[in-house]
């Protein structure tokens, strides 16, 4: 049942995204991937005591998500390196009171990675007092710096989108809005100082290849930009099914994509690089 509900509903946004009016033109298609590193790491849930298991999952308990993002990190990293794909890591600021390893793995990639924020506690800020989402953000800062990084995009806890205004005040230039089917798109905007790199698909473990490369063509013929989404504990919880999902689907859709890249008709960005390139046409005009 799950297959066949995921199936049409990745068929919806292929028609979608077919007959919807662009509401913007590249130069040409981009492929943006963004990625919630929601835990990080099973120290975490320890740490916490299971009182944080609300805020991460309704079904799955903080040291079970880190455990499997433990796991499913290296694998996902191995695999952008072999195909040069800069990818956005959103990652949780709490993670680096236990375990600093998965960011400092990114700077070291052979691929320029865009390391950005998703939340110090992986709260909504929906639900959070301005002063609380400061204190998160200046946290945030903190440990980020320390290892020499500093975060440009934000990913807000369970897309619970607020506080523009601070994310400007720490120095966030874009980040990635809520979408659902009927808000999910193909365009980048302009709020305040701020860019929405918009949703276009979350990706999870049942996603088909073959629709998948017909919506990377549409984004191509109509130079858009696709933005893909998910969590590193989407694709099951042992190893070998995640490596079969990188096999059956990742794999053949990235060979694909290289593909167009090297037709010169797409480009693989990342959250930052996007609105970097999307600023400077804005700028231009």
């Amino acid at each position: 049942m799950r297959k066949i509900v995921s199936f049409l509903s990745q068929l919806e946004h292929s028609l979608a995204f077919k007959l919807k009016k662009p509401k913007m033109e590249l130069e040409n298609g981009f492929l943006i991937i963004s990625i919630d590193v929601d835990v990080g790491n099973k120290k975490l849930g320890v740490m916490n005591e299971g009182k944080n298991d609300e805020n991460i999952s309704k079904h799955k308990t903080e040291y079970l998500i880190g455990e499997i993002e433990e796991r499913v990190f290296p694998l996902f990293v191995d695999l952008f390196d072999r195909f040069e794909i800069p990818v956005t890591f959103a990652m949780r600021g709490q993670l680096m009171e236990v375990d600093d390893s998965m960011v400092k793995i990114l700077i070291q990639s052979s691929v320029k990675h865009d390391i950005g924020s998703h939340g110090y506690y992986h709260r909504p800020f929906k639900n959070l007092r301005k002063d609380e989402v400061e204190n998160e953000l200046k946290m945030i800062s903190v440990a980020m710096n320390e290892l020499g990084v500093i975060p440009k995009s934000f990913v807000f806890p369970k897309n619970s989108v607020a506080h523009l205004d601070l994310l400007e005040k720490y120095g966030y230039k874009c980040y990635r809005s809520y979408g659902n089917f009927l808000k999910d798109g193909m365009y980048i905007e302009k709020s305040g100082e701020l860019y929405d790199v918009h949703p276009s698909l979350y990706l999870d473990q049942l996603r088909n290849p073959i629709l998948l490369r017909k919506i990377i063509d549409i984004a191509i013929a109509k130079k858009l930009p696709f933005h893909v989404w998910f969590h590193l504990w989407n694709f099951g919880e042992k190893q070998g099914s995640i490596l079969k999902v990188i096999d059956n689907v990742f794999s053949p859709l990235f060979r694909y994509a290289k593909k167009r890249e090297r037709d010169g008709m797409l480009t693989f960005e990342t959250m930052f690089s996007a609105t970097q390139k999307v600023k400077e046409m804005f700028e231009i005009k």
